[in-house]
């Protein structure tokens, strides 16, 4: 039961901001996070999209406080779960635990244990932990009454960090009855909104977008033409820039050569990238954190879960693969609410570089049969590394071959994580796990063409952005660099279909108007992905019809 002092007159509401100031000793709750505790409260499912620094963890810390029973949040990194359990220790909100890789038997058993005699009110997992089939077990036992999902994007396959672990949490959240279910990210434009409720079997979901803004970053493109222009540009702008910085490379490679020639001009420098031994990354973003370093030229292995207030600025020497990922990574500035300068350092030959990544790890024809055939032998589900053990093929190919198979309907996935083929009826099931991989692949290309439409656009930045996650935005923002040279987009007399309608193309499908540009229509299709089109010719040679909502 409540203290008398955090209930409203009326004996029924809960004043949240009464509890928010007890509790942890806020002034008020910001845009968002009471709306999304409310729907929590109320029992319902619910998505919360909101930036890094805008109290997403206050939001199912709160709500959890509020509802009896015990709440599990997953957490995609072992920092980020330690993080949390520390801040919840400085609250009177509860006790907290984690189970993940790094502790021992006896602490995982001490924290089931206390979990299920009710002694615990959150217990932080990785995704990974429902390999072991007790994970499940504990948490069947001990009856949660709330599941968080943190990092909300990484199940989607549209997301800027999937990771397949993420993909069983329906069937877990299902296998536990369906508690009530609040997944939380950062970034998230409307596919991604979608295939994590559609993922998540997340029920009559309620979606709350907030705070895509910020004001405060400065926004802005340099032209370059060549690799030699692009370095003596991006040293120049990095050393008289106000530090600390965070400069983005696509490689490995131009991490470290980029941090030594900055060193060699008097910058304190280091390089961070995922080929590093596991230590001296950590040291790495410990300098950094500490300030003991002024700038951190790393690849997007550096990022998530990072939390440093006054980074001044984000530079990227090379771009990203989608306006996901690159909001994801300018979001790392400037949250202490002052002034930071982004920056993106643009070849348009360096999106050659991004459409080879895309077409990576892609799997064969044969090496789908392989798979399905090593699946049909089996008499039981089986894991996917027993299942790599039987074939010759690696880990990332087993993976791949899994999600293609299972989002054309022939695998499913267990909650603890085996997977099984499912009846089929005669279709080729190699030939379409293909066809789900170059529409994936068509995707994926598409979403790099809306980072080249960023970086050559004509008119406001922050405008193209907010359209781009579903917000409206009347330009100019006075806030890029665009708007302060006066380079204003036309408007175009003909906009004959309104934002967020649907529309039909005569090859590409369905898809969902996001934006115009100019004499341009930018429509977000369901199969193929982000097509720009020129209005015109869309009209005379009769492409789109709308399509009754």
């Amino acid at each position: 039961m409540l203290p008398p002092c955090e209930i409203c007159p009326n004996k029924k509401t809960v004043n949240l901001n009464q509890v928010a100031q007890k509790r942890f000793g806020y002034k008020e709750l910001r845009s968002g996070q009471e709306e999304a505790i409310r729907s929590v409260l109320a029992g319902k499912d619910t998505l919360a999209v909101m930036p890094t620094g805008s109290g997403k963890s206050a939001i199912y810390q709160l709500a959890a406080f509020l509802i009896p029973g015990c709440t599990v949040v997953v957490s995609p990194l072992v920092a980020l779960q330690r993080d949390q359990v520390k801040s919840i220790a400085q609250q009177d909100v509860g006790d907290a635990a984690l189970v993940n890789s790094t502790i021992t038997a006896a602490d995982r058993q001490e924290a089931f244990e206390q979990l299920e005699d009710g002694d615990l009110e959150f217990l932080f997992l990785a995704p990974e932990q429902f390999n072991n089939p007790e994970t499940l077990e504990r948490l069947e036992a001990a009856k949660p009454s709330l599941f968080v999902i943190d990092e909300a994007h990484c199940i989607s396959a549209w997301g800027h960090d999937f990771r397949p672990d993420y993909l069983r949490l329906g069937q877990v959240i299902e296998a536990l009855g369906h508690p009530c279910t609040l997944a939380l990210t950062a970034t998230a434009a409307p596919p991604v909104r979608s295939e994590i409720i559609q993922r998540l079997g997340m029920k009559d979901a309620v979606t709350i977008v907030q705070g895509f803004d910020r004001p405060n970053l400065w926004l802005s493109v340099v032209q370059v033409h060549d690799d030699d222009e692009k370095q003596a540009q991006l040293l120049d702008w990095v050393i008289q820039a106000e530090k600390p910085g965070i400069v983005y490379t696509a490689t490995r490679k131009g991490t470290e050569s980029l941090a030594t020639l900055l060193e060699e001009h008097g910058v304190r420098s280091r390089f961070y990238h995922a080929g590093m031994k596991s230590g001296d990354r950590h040291q790495a973003e410990q300098d950094f954190m500490e300030n003991k370093v002024d700038v951190l030229v790393a690849t997007t292995a550096f990022g998530m879960g990072i939390d440093k207030s006054n980074v001044r600025f984000v530079f990227h020497g090379d771009v990203s693969d989608s306006i996901d990922s690159y909001y994801q990574e300018i979001g790392r500035a400037g949250r202490d609410g002052e002034p930071a300068h982004i920056t993106l350092f643009y070849n348009c030959e360096d999106l050659n570089l991004r459409r080879f990544f895309s077409g990576q790890g892609q799997v064969t024809e044969a090496q789908i049969e392989t798979v399905v055939e090593t699946l049909q032998s089996q008499d039981d589900p089986i894991t996917p590394r027993e299942l790599q053990e039987q074939i010759d093929l690696s880990q990332s190919k087993v993976r791949s071959a899994l999600n293609y198979l299972a989002e054309v309907g022939v695998v499913e996935t267990q909650p603890t994580g085996e997977v099984e083929l499912t009846p089929s009826d005669g279709e080729d099931v190699p030939q379409a796990a293909l066809e789900a991989q170059d529409q994936r692949r068509q995707i994926v290309r598409s979403r790099l063409e809306m980072m080249r439409n960023y970086a050559e656009v004509r008119g406001c930045r922050r405008e193209f952005i907010l359209n781009y996650f579903g917000e409206a935005f009347a330009a100019p923002c006075n806030c890029c660099d665009n708007c302060k040279a006066g380079i204003v987009a036309e408007e175009s007399d003909r906009q004959p279909y309104t934002i967020d309608s649907r529309v039909a193309h005569k090859s590409w499908g369905e898809g969902s108007v996001i934006r115009y540009e100019g004499d341009k229509i930018v429509i977000l299709f369901d199969e193929v992905g982000y097509k720009t089109l020129d209005i015109q010719t869309a009209i005379l040679r009769a492409l789109l019809r709308k399509v009754d909502p």
